[in-house]
Parts: structure tokens; sequence; C-alpha cells
């Protein structure tokens, strides 16, 4: 793996140390991501057009800007990190994204998808205004193509001036595709080094002089006249991009070339790069979908996952549910943002095909539309990642909270989701809900609750209504308590334990321990977070005159920071208090269950707190995670 790490000489290589590297770099992803898991099909895609970006450009200065970021693993193997990518998605180790923490080469968090080409233009105007000597290079693949921001951020880039690259990793879509052999021929012509390199010297020799500009002008003019006769336009060109493609994605000595030439443009370049998601690893290349994000493998190169407990998930569930209730409700429908499969809408789709919608990556549009079907008479069901619906958050009250129309919005991966880290936690949908106006948030804490909450959602609660639920399975906590906004599991005289979610399970574990310690703990869980429930708590707090919520979220805005309110404004002098939450910041990444004990919210953690809870006289402590 010496040749990884030699990252200061990559700028001098010879064309065929380069191909020799990319071999050595596509093993090395392997290896890594059997161990780990991790995104293996697209950063087995990009393993060519990497290192050709690293042969053109010095990212310790220049800013390369993913778009999502998963494909940034032989990125970060080529900036000295190789050594730790054992420790990828691992709690204190390599994140799974880029992350400027981690390294200068990471020009930027990037988790969520079009948003590359804005901030790499807000970077290349800084350079300008500032008066900088830098590149800038944005890498984009087409699935970012989906979302309305990678046109609003390309709009501006093109009509800017601003010299800097978008690469479009293609690897699927067709776009603008050269039709007959004239066409196909030219656009050969075109991407030709000795061709580039002379309209160069043509361009700058032209510009050099009033006339020379004037007659430029004028042959410009007339040769578009004849390309456009010829070739299909370009979206790119007429946004104002010089267009380069399409190219072969996985030529590293091409690519090379033309980004040193691109780089060298004055004014916005975009590079067309065709490559094959999975490229060199035939599991993958046959089923890039089922490698886009994986576990850990069996054995190394294996295709096959490791052994797994195998127990449903509540995506799994909520597919399922839905299905059922679609058979006997043509008015139901499914919107999905480009997660089929993750939200478990695949059984759905095929289904009732005509009654499902794969927007993209188009989370805007999708809380839009389902307000547009809303209007007209259909049960829009839109499932989508509790980190991916903030984007849909002025929809959601632009367009169906000020009518009071009722969309179903089903927040997958609510709370900590784990490996994938700060950019995917669901921690901040309790606080942002709670403030859209007559939206109804539920929160199951077992697959049986999510079955008779979805159709509680459905069928019985009018309005907008989220809800939400984690990733994986359930814990501990499998009984059904649906119905009431919030109920009692549990009497107690001492101390009052609130929940919500899979927390019940921990908090129901706490209170067994201290019951072994002769403490009374009554546990409350709430079903409904949104509008709050204060009224069993209340009651509850009144008895005990001691309160400890735990929830899975940060603690600005949430249930247990209403609660707490609830209670000074009824006037109740509590003994003690704490809030036990993740904190006010951002949870790194790590296992699920590294995470709460992180934020303090494990068995051992909130026993602990329990029992300082029953220690304070009268005064309230406000319990904070220790990041």
């Amino acid at each position: 793996m010496n040749q990884i790490e030699e990252y200061e000489s990559l700028a001098q290589i010879s064309d065929q140390e380069a191909e020799a590297l990319c071999q050595t770099l596509r093993r090395r992803v392997i290896q890594v991501v059997s161990k780990t898991g991790g995104h293996l099909a697209s950063n087995l895609g990009v393993v060519e057009l990497t290192v050709a970006i690293h042969r053109v450009y010095d990212t310790s200065r220049d800013r390369l800007v993913f778009d999502v970021g998963h494909q940034c693993y032989v990125h970060k193997m080529l900036t000295g990190r190789n050594g730790r990518m054992e420790t990828l998605r691992s709690f204190g180790g390599i994140a799974g994204f880029p992350k400027p923490a981690e390294s200068v080469h990471d020009a930027c968090i990037a988790g969520h998808a079009s948003t590359a080409v804005s901030t790499a233009l807000g970077m290349a105007v800084a350079r300008t205004r500032l008066g900088e000597n830098y590149r800038v290079v944005a890498l984009l693949g087409d699935g970012s193509l989906t979302g309305g921001l990678a046109y609003e951020g390309l709009s501006m880039a093109g009509q800017s001036g601003e010299p800097m690259v978008v690469i479009l990793n293609d690897n699927g879509m067709s776009i603008d595709a050269s039709m007959g052999g004239v066409a196909q021929h030219l656009a050969k012509q075109r991407l030709k080094p000795q061709y580039l390199r002379g309209k160069e010297i043509y361009r700058k020799a032209m510009r050099a002089t009033p006339p020379g500009r004037a007659l430029y002008q004028g042959i410009h003019r007339l040769k578009e006249g004849i390309k456009a006769s010829l070739l299909p336009c370009s979206m790119f060109e007429n946004m104002g991009f010089q267009y380069m493609g399409p190219v072969d994605g996985h030529d590293v000595k091409g690519l090379t070339r033309l980004l040193r030439y691109a780089a060298a443009v004055d004014g916005p370049v975009l590079l067309h790069v065709k490559t094959v998601k999975g490229k060199g690893f035939p599991p993958a290349e046959k089923c890039p979908d089922e490698f886009h994000g994986i576990g850990p493998l069996a054995r190394e190169g294996s295709g096959a996952p490791a052994a797994g407990k195998g127990s449903e998930s509540f995506s799994t569930r909520f597919g399922r549910e839905l299905v059922r209730l679609a058979q006997a409700d043509e008015r139901i429908c499914a919107i999905t943002a480009a997660m089929t499969s993750g939200t478990g809408l695949a059984d759905f789709a095929k289904a009732f095909p005509q009654r499902f919608f794969d927007v993209g990556i188009a989370e805007e549009h999708a809380a839009s539309m389902a307000a547009g079907m809303a209007k007209q008479g259909l049960v829009p069901v839109f499932a989508v990642y509790s980190t991916f619906f903030q984007r849909s958050y002025d929809m959601l009250i632009h367009d169906i909270a000020i009518d009071h129309l009722h969309a179903v919005f089903c927040v997958d991966r609510a709370g900590l989701v784990g490996d994938d880290g700060e950019t995917h936690h669901g921690l901040f949908d309790p606080g942002y809900l709670q403030t859209v106006p007559g939206i109804t948030v539920l929160s199951p804490a077992s697959l049986g609750e999510l079955g008779d909450m979805l159709r509680q959602a459905i069928y019985e609660t009018p309005g907008p209504v989220a809800v939400r639920y984690p990733r994986g399975g359930e814990g501990p906590y499998r009984e059904n308590h649906s119905g009431p906004p919030a109920c009692c599991l549990r009497e107690g005289r001492d101390l009052t334990l609130v929940s919500f979610g899979t927390l019940t399970g921990t908090v129901l574990a706490v209170a067994d321990r201290l019951e072994r310690e002769g403490i009374s703990a009554e546990v409350i869980k709430l079903n409904q977070i949104v509008p709050l429930p204060t009224r069993e708590v209340l009651a509850s707090v009144e008895k005990t005159g001691r309160l400890l919520v735990a929830q899975e979220c940060v603690s600005m805005g949430s249930p247990g920071a209403g609660l707490l309110a609830a209670v000074a404004a009824r006037g109740i002098a509590l003994q003690g208090s704490v809030l036990c939450s993740c904190g006010e910041g951002f949870v790194p990444h790590g296992t699920v269950p590294q995470l709460r004990a992180l934020c303090g919210l494990d068995v051992e953690s909130l026993t602990k707190k329990a029992r300082e809870v029953l220690s304070y006289g009268r005064e309230e402590a406000v319990g904070r995670p220790a990041h």
C-alpha cells in the first residue's frame, strides 16, 4: 500500500503508474468495505476519476467539493488516511463522508445531495473577491441532477463567468446524447488534446486586440450556428458552461489530460464523464443498487453479506402495512425521494405501480406534490428519512399546513442512525415539526404500534400527520400501547420517567434497576409528541415530585423541553428534574449503542441520572451529555 501513501508524488507519476495505482486502489476499496461496510459501488466507479483529479489538483489548497460525498473513499486514501481506513464509519474512526475536521483536503462537509455546485460557486466567488489563487472543482453524480438545487447552482455558475469545473459523473442516465455518425465524429474531435490546446491558443491570441475580439465574436457565432445544425444543443452550454463530453470515466490518462485543460479555462466548464458503478467488482457491477451501501461482507470480495440477526425492521413493517391498507383503499398513494428500498416501499411499487411515485432527490417537490394530491382527494404517504425531510420544511408549512391538508409523512431513520454520522442522524425533526401549526406527530415504540399508528394517521387524524420511527428493528419493548396520546406503563411514587420511541425499553430497564434498589419509578410513554400531551405527565410529577425525561433528539425545541415548561407553567415545585437528550449540537458516527452511551442515553447513564435526581433537594438540574 506504499504506492497509495505517496500523495506528494501523485502529480508527477506517469500514465502507466497511474493505471497501476488505480488497480491498487480498487483492491483496497473492496478490502476495506468488505470489513467495515459502507458505500462500495459508488467508490469503485470513481477510482480513475479520483486519481485523475489528484494528478491535476492540489486539494490541500484547491477546493474539491463532493456532492453527497459517499464516493470519497479513494480521495481519503490519497490524502493521508489510507492507514486508518479500517476504522471507516466506526466510533472515533474515519467518517464515511468528507469531513474538514478530519483533513485539510476535505473542502466542506457533505452528506446530502445536489449541493456541490452551489457551494463550489460560493468558493469561486470568494476566491475572486479576495484576490486569491486556487482552483475549484465540483464532483456530482447524475442522481444529484434529480434535485432542483443542482439546477439552481448550475444556472448561476454558468452565467457567473467564474473559472470552475463541474464534473458530472454519469453512471446511469443519458443526458443529451449525440445522434448520428457525423455528430459522434465531431464530438470526438472536440475532445482531442491537440484540438483543445489549439483552441486555447487561438482564443488568447484573438482576444489580445480589439479587432481580434470582434473577429473572434463573428467566427464564434458562425461556428455555433454550424454546430447547432449538426449537434443537439447541450443544456449545460445554454447555461453558459463550456461543455466537454461525454468521455470515458475509466481512462485515467484521458481524464487527466482533459482535466488539465479544463482547469486552465478562464470560465465555467462542465466535464461529462461516463462511468460504471461498481467497476471491477462483478457483483456490484451486476447489482449496483444492492451494493450502494452495504454492511460487512462474509469474506473479502465475496459479494455475500455477513450473517445478521435478520429481524424485521421498522421500514419493512411500514411497507408491509401500507400495502395491506392500500389493497382496501385506492386513494392511498406512496411517494419516495430516491429511497424506494431504504424506506421499505419496494413491494408497494410492485403491487401498485400506478400509485407509486419516486420523485428522485427532490424532497421539496415530493411535499408539494403530496399537497396537490391531498387537495384533490387522494391520501399521499411520503416516506422519507428524517435528515432529508428537513428540506421539505417550507413546503410543509406553506403548501400543506396553511390549508390543513391531510398528508401523511412516514419519517424513517428518526433518532441516532449510527455509522453515517452527523449528516444522517434524525435528531431535529421533533423540534422543527412542533413549530408547524396543526400537525400531529406520532412516535411508535414497537412494530405493533407502528402498524396501528399508521392506520391512525391515515384514517383518524385530520390535517398533516407524521409518524416517526428509527432505523433497524425494535428494542426490548415489544408491547402495543398505542391509542391514547400518552400512557402509564408502570406506576410508581418516587420518580417519573418519561420517554418515547424505542428508548421506552431502555427507560423500563432503568425502572427495573431502580426497583432493585428500593426506588419506585413511574414510567410514562408518549405515543404522540406533537401536540405534546402533558396531562398524564403533570399528574405523575404532582405525585412523585421528580422528573427525568429521556429522548433521542436534540434538546432545543424537544418534547422534554416542552414538558419542563409545562411543569413550570403549572407551578409544580419539583424536588429534582433532568432532561437527558443528544445535547444541543451534532453527534458523530458510531454504533447506536456507542452513541447512546456517549449521549448518556444508555441504561447505566440514565440510572445514574435518576439517582442524582432522587438525591436533589429542591434544586433543578439539566443534564447534558459530554461530547
